[in-house]
């Protein structure tokens, strides 16, 4: 059995004058993150191997996750592949992953999150939002054999600020 749990940036800023791959979560974003991470604890989850995009904002994202959970950033893997909008790159570096490890992080953008989450979960969402975060779990044994498996949970920062 395999798991994967992706988490898609926190909101990030457009006001200031940086490339893409620069751009700074805003405050919303860190707060909703947290959010997300407290709740994700709860369920007493964690992963083995944590894998970023080296895009600021997801970067950024996944080492305030991981204080949350109390896990050091010397864990995160920053993976230039995860740097992906569309999900091929994702999907192949998951494909390519050690079979030694059963249960990955990744922390990434949309529209690639969206769309894994889609292909190979048993949930459709319409839009994976930022900060928002799917666990998948799958019936094999090697990465190589990534197949539809069932969506474990979504955990959507809107929904846990009512």
């Amino acid at each position: 059995m395999k798991s994967i749990t992706i988490i898609r940036h926190g909101k990030s800023s457009w006001e200031h004058d940086v490339t893409d791959r620069e751009r700074p979560l805003k405050t919303r974003g860190i707060n909703d993150i947290k959010l997300v991470a407290n709740q994700y604890v709860k369920a007493s989850f964690l992963s083995e191997s944590i894998y970023s995009s080296p895009a600021n904002r997801a970067l950024s994202t996944c080492k305030i996750f991981l204080k949350s959970l109390k896990i050091s950033e010397n864990k995160i893997n920053v993976v230039e592949e995860l740097y992906d909008f569309e999900g091929r790159n994702v999907v192949d570096f998951v494909k390519n992953l050690s079979n030694d490890v059963n249960d990955v992080m990744i922390f990434g953008h949309n529209n690639a999150l969206t769309s894994i989450s889609n292909i190979f979960g048993d949930v459709y969402i319409d839009n994976l939002p930022t900060s928002g975060l799917v666990k998948l779990n799958f019936d094999i044994n090697e990465w190589k054999d990534l197949k539809q498996g069932t969506t474990e949970f979504i955990i959507i920062p809107k929904e846990l600020k009512q």
